[in-house]
């Protein structure tokens, strides 16, 4: 589910629709999380669909660590890629803001660790990445850890409102992370690995 303080908008042309902030989401909120009305697809049911469904999925679908294609039952699929993306993936099914998004701002995932099955270019953002790439997540997760855990540290000083759809079992494992008790699971954790 996405956050409620959220809402689609129209970006321009090129991008089509996206997914904007209502109101400013300091750095440690959690702008998303997998709850149980999203539809996972195994590949082989992915296979026995029809062609239109076959686009959709992979239109707004990502891919877990199982290999299996998550389809968002609400907004949260209209999340456009950056380079730059101002919220990441943590091994914990949900996301957070990774720095402060502004009211009107988008918000922005990093296809790159959402198991592309294909490489593709994205939107020249004049970054040294240009294309997203299926094995981004071998290559960039330490990056991505550092920016999770800078913005880990501000989870319980931010309002939460999506906080009641994570296990009672991950609030307790993250509340351990945050006091130095167990170490943050790397975003690694979310690569789907074809061999």
């Amino acid at each position: 589910m996405m956050h409620p303080d959220t809402e689609i908008r129209f970006i321009s042309e090129e991008i089509g629709y996206g997914v904007v902030a209502l109101k400013r989401l300091p750095k440690g909120t959690i702008t998303w999380v997998q709850d149980e009305l999203d539809q996972i697809y195994t590949p082989a049911e992915v296979e026995k669909m029809s062609e239109f469904a076959k686009q959709m999925i992979d239109k707004y679908t990502f891919r877990n660590n199982k290999g299996n294609f998550v389809l968002c039952w609400d907004t949260s699929k209209y999340v456009n890629h950056s380079f730059r993306s101002n919220c990441l993936s943590t091994a914990y099914d949900f996301e957070i803001a990774v720095r402060d998004i502004q009211e009107g701002e988008e918000l922005t995932d990093d296809y790159g660790y959402l198991n592309v099955t294909e490489a593709f270019e994205a939107k020249d953002e004049h970054t040294e990445r240009k294309v997203v790439y299926p094995n981004d997540l071998e290559k960039f997760h330490p990056q991505w850890d550092e920016q999770l855990q800078e913005a880990f540290e501000h989870i319980k000083n931010v309002s939460q409102p999506l906080q009641s759809l994570i296990s009672a079992e991950v609030q307790q494992e993250i509340e351990m992370v945050l006091e130095g008790r167990k170490e943050m699971k790397s975003i690694l954790h979310c690569y789907y690995n074809e061999d």
